[in-house]
């Protein structure tokens, strides 16, 4: 299952497409940790590894239900962090 929806997967190209970076230098990669074992409804839960391959930087965001990572990953690229 995929936990990042296409609106949060706009949404980060969008932000590469603003600050003028080449989409095909970053690599998403989703893990999904929801437990498939429980009874009760649960939440998606996992994490997303954003890696800029020019850089050879990668950041880790927690991603499922309410996550915000598509605005922790823009807050760090404008701080450097993918530099």
């Amino acid at each position: 299952m995929k936990l990042i929806d296409p609106d949060e997967k706009s949404d980060f190209y969008a932000i590469l497409q603003a600050q003028h970076l080449a989409a095909e230098d970053f690599e998403l990669h989703e893990v999904d940790t929801t437990d498939p074992k429980t009874d009760e409804i649960f939440a998606l839960t996992g994490f997303v590894t954003v890696s800029r391959k020019s850089s050879g930087r990668k950041k880790q965001y927690p991603i499922g239900d309410g996550s915000t990572w598509v605005a922790e990953f823009e807050r760090d690229l404008q701080q450097g962090a993918f530099g």
